[in-house]
């Protein structure tokens, strides 16, 4: 059972390895991704590797990983700055709607606030409104459409 303690947020550490995987599987599920150890593996490689861009946080709930989230920092050309991308966000279906993915947004908030950056910006799937009542309540929505254009071939 859930505590009445508020939800904490640290950084991944490398002892949360099985219960990152976990949830990321279940993310991957949700999006409907093919289930990948071989990408499973990569991520956690990434994540835990210091010299790499990606990090990830995890939003705990009375000592239990609840929720996940890996993030990179991005140039931003146009404006001269740098932002934070908060590339996948995850809370266990169990304890959604109990602040997790909120707390977890919110220390991305306060890292780009200690790091003098200029956003912190994310997308999510169009039908995912669960999340979107979440976002709205944190972020304005932009007007931009994103485009996935596949690699020319070799």
């Amino acid at each position: 059972m859930a505590s009445s303690a508020p939800i904490s947020v640290r950084p991944l550490d490398p002892s949360d390895a099985d219960r990152w995987r976990e949830l990321f599987k279940a993310y991957r599920e949700f999006y409907r991704l093919q289930e990948s150890a071989e990408v499973e593996s990569r991520v956690w490689g990434w994540l835990v590797d210091p010299d790499h861009e990606s990090e990830g946080l995890v939003a705990e709930d009375d000592g239990r990983i609840v929720a996940i989230a890996h993030y990179r920092r991005f140039a931003r050309p146009s404006t001269g700055t740098v932002g934070i991308w908060l590339d996948d966000l995850f809370t266990d279906p169990q304890i959604r709607g109990k602040g997790a993915g909120r707390a977890l947004i919110e220390r991305l908030q306060r890292i780009a606030a200690l790091e003098g950056r200029s956003v912190v910006r994310w997308i999510t799937a169009e039908d995912n409104r669960q999340a979107q009542a979440l976002y709205d309540t944190l972020a304005t929505r932009t007007d931009w459409v994103t485009y996935d254009a596949k690699p020319a071939e070799a």
